[in-house]
């Protein structure tokens, strides 16, 4: 009986030992793949031997999963998110993982995490060729591995992988052609490989691939015809943007919701079995070269809300009779040879609709029409003698002009050279004078760029002059009852225009003398900010002296808020307009995108826009949208005095003091805090509450290291913690790593999902 007990014993001994061996390796493995990509702070809640993954509190950048002891989802989100101007397939310091780093040895170790079946690892500076060892991972459904810094082609091996729907390798370095055995993903319903170096054609064998329902390959150099995708009849969205595809457009699936061909160099005629796709919501086939009219029963569709054919080479007229979708909120047909009548349901007038039908020969506002001649010419002049003997003239001609314009270039090249070093110095004492460094070249150059448009812009009136005629007009000759308000740079007064439309005029006196043209570049580049969460500028009016010499007075024209301004609504006196939590959530987020949107939407950005809620204007809806942006580039001024929040913050005469406390990562952390708080401090209480709080946090720099586990905000799951973080981090003028607006739009969005989570539960 003896020796029965001891095998028992020893039994179970070891089926206890077993699962403290299992979960040890576990940590391990971890451990070690902390270790492989260098110790990144989103993995610090690791650094305790002791410490179980499976029980570390989830956050937006870092997530474990497991089942029982099994790990089965693995999220890490780094922050290495800047791409070197060239990338040669090495690493590069302080951008990506070191030299030391070997991506074979780290999918080796991840390989040996067998239960995975989610794995995000984004921005984390991973370099190397993508290993087929990634095979290994048979139980993977999720793989994520986008902005890092892989290269080479994707390895053939992953097609064993049966169990793999979601592909996503955007913004990496990937090269080659595209996949053909992408057909060999039995279960494969997602695939992006978006902003890579992908060139080739589209292998036609993707049309197999029958699960998909997304397919983005936009940002590449891929070629070629697009292939007849009428099989994947489960496709929703279809986006080969930005690519150099040249063959005509097939005929879709009759699942597909969106449809993204811009910027390719596509011909033929737009297929007529568009016009049955009775799920497409959004198309844009601009920047091709389309031919023919496009189909009619396409503005009629059922769920159609954006449709932008804008500079193709689409030709005729549009039927009379021709019928838009309730649903259709923006149309662009600008840049054709479009002519005719513009149908009535095209009138950008009725029912709220965006019409953009400029560049034409349509016989509507002629102003901004070609001649007929200009549409019929289009057709016409290929394979005629004489428009070939003036083609070869005005080559010609433009041949003997370049030939001079080179003989004077050599003449006078040290003249140019002295008048180039001129105006680099001339550019650069404006830049050391300017507080907001806008200097005429940039001014001239001024651009908006194509992400952040992609990103966040919607297209909105168009910009235009208006006469001071018309703005009396408007406001009854600024009579009182107009009169909104005034502030320290201007006043405010609401018009109405001749069309019903309902408009606010700011009126800027200003106090430094300036040429027309140069207050007209500075205008433009204020034309450009355009942004869903940005007041839309309608125009501008120029009140000159006489003879034009200088400016007295700019008026600037927005769109009417009805809703008021957020001040109002935090404001104790009016109890009706209190925000539930959630809305006030909103309206930051709306906030950060547009204050975003102003640092990266244009080059230069607008990074001094001096935010506070009564700049904060709601709709009837309560979406929020800021005004009084980007007024440095006209104004130039800086305010010794300005109110931070609502507590008056003198600032200092050092320039780094005054740059911190006047950026605008500042001041939205003010806004969190008035938005957190509720009514105005200076209105109710004592003024100094403000102002000893943000001295306080301002001292605290130990906050900069301790909330850290949300890039900037907090490893609570409640909305309004994450809230605070993001306020501290914006106002600790003191930390060394002040957040950007990407990073707090990002950690708000993270805290909405957080209160969506908890209103769920």
């Amino acid at each position: 009986m003896a020796w029965h007990l001891s095998i028992l014993v020893m039994a179970t001994i070891c089926l206890m030992l077993f699962p403290v061996s299992k979960q040890s390796s576990k940590i391990e493995l971890l451990q070690q793949l902390r270790k492989q990509l260098e110790y990144p702070r989103q993995l610090d809640p690791w650094g305790s031997p002791s410490s179980d993954p499976c029980y570390t509190q989830p956050t937006a950048v870092l997530a474990v999963t497991c089942e029982g002891n099994a790990i089965t989802e693995l999220k890490i989100i780094g922050d290495r998110i800047t791409k070197p101007q060239k990338f040669s397939g090495y690493s590069v310091p302080n951008v990506t993982l070191s030299e030391s780093f070997i991506l074979d040895s780290f999918v080796t170790t991840l390989a040996r995490l067998t239960t995975l079946r989610v794995v995000i690892l984004v921005s984390l500076g991973i370099w190397g060729p993508l290993p087929d060892k990634l095979h290994r991972l048979s139980s993977l459904e999720v793989l994520d591995l986008s902005s890092n810094f892989l290269y080479g082609s994707i390895p053939p091996k992953l097609s064993v992988m049966s169990k793999l729907h979601t592909l996503t390798l955007d913004g990496n370095y990937i090269n080659g052609s595209v996949p053909d055995w992408l057909d060999s993903f039995s279960n494969l319903t997602v695939l992006r490989l978006q902003s890579n170096r992908l060139m080739g054609s589209i292998p036609a064998s993707i049309a197999k691939a029958t699960m998909l329902t997304e397919l983005a390959l936009a940002g590449n150099s891929i070629s070629g015809d697009v292939p007849n995708l009428g099989n994947l009849s489960k496709l929703e969205m279809l986006d080969f943007r930005d690519n150099e595809l040249d063959g005509e457009i097939p005929e879709m699936p009759t699942a597909v919701v969106t449809i993204l061909l811009s910027k390719n160099s596509l011909k033929g005629e737009i297929p007529a079995q568009f016009g049955q796709l009775n799920q497409l919501q959004h198309i844009d086939l601009s920047f091709n070269f389309l031919v023919g009219s496009p189909p009619v029963k396409l503005f009629a569709l059922p769920n159609i809300s954006y449709l932008n054919l804008a500079a193709n080479m689409l030709s005729g007229s549009l039927s009379s009779s021709l019928t838009c979708s309730s649903t259709l909120g923006f149309v662009d047909l600008s840049t054709n040879r479009l002519t005719g009548d513009l149908p009535s349901c095209l009138n950008g007038n009725l029912n709220n609709k965006v019409v953009k039908f400029e560049g034409n020969c349509f016989k509507v506002d002629p102003a901004h029409q070609h001649e007929g001649k200009y549409c019929q010419r289009s057709h016409k002049w290929k394979g005629s003698s004489k428009d070939v003997g003036y083609v070869v003239t005005v080559v010609g001609i433009l041949f003997i002009v370049l030939v001079i314009f080179l003989v004077l270039m050599v003449c006078n090249k040290r003249r140019c050279q002295e008048v180039l070093s001129k105006q680099l110095f001339l550019q650069k004492h404006t830049q050391d004078n300017s507080t907001t460094g806008m200097s005429s070249e940039l001014l001239v150059n001024a651009r908006c760029v194509p992400q952040a448009v992609k990103l966040g812009t919607q297209i909105q009136p168009s910009h235009r002059m208006f006469s001071l005629e018309e703005l009396k007009e408007a406001t009854k000759i600024f009579e009182r009852s107009a009169f909104l308000g005034e502030g320290a740079i201007g006043k405010l007064y609401k018009g109405k225009l001749e069309n019903g439309t309902l408009i606010a005029i700011r009126c800027l006196a200003l106090h430094q003398r300036y040429s027309i043209r140069n207050l007209k570049l500075r205008l433009d580049l204020l034309a450009k900010l355009r942004h869903p969460n940005l007041v839309c500028l309608l125009g501008h009016c120029i009140d000159s002296t006489i003879d034009q010499s200088s400016v007295k007075r700019v008026f600037l024209v927005y769109e009417y808020m009805p809703g008021g301004t957020l001040a109002s609504y935090l404001s104790a006196s009016s109890p009706e307009k209190t925000l539930k939590w959630c809305h006030r959530l909103q309206v930051l987020i709306a906030i950060a995108k547009a204050v975003h949107f102003l640092h990266t939407g244009i080059i230069p950005g607008s990074l001094y826009n001096r935010l506070k809620t009564s700049s904060i204007l709601l709709d009837e809806h309560l979406s929020a949208k800021l005004s009084d942006y980007g007024l440095s580039i006209i104004t130039e001024e800086i305010y010794k005095h300005q109110v931070i929040g609502e507590g008056k913050r003198y600032l200092q005469n050092n320039a780094a003091e005054t740059e911190n406390l006047e950026d605008d990562v500042y001041s939205f952390g003010c806004i969190i805090l008035e938005v957190l708080m509720g009514s105005k401090l200076h209105e109710k209480g004592d003024p100094s509450i403000l102002k000893d709080l943000i001295v306080s946090i301002s001292s605290l720099e130990e906050r900069c290291e301790v909330l850290d586990p949300v890039v900037i905000g907090t490893s609570s799951q409640d909305s309004l913690s994450v809230a605070v973080s993001i306020m501290i981090k914006c106002m600790s003028v003191e930390c060394s790593t002040r957040p950007s607006m990407e990073e707090v739009l990002w950690n708000l969005q993270y805290a909405a999902q957080v209160q969506v989570t908890a209103d769920g539960d």
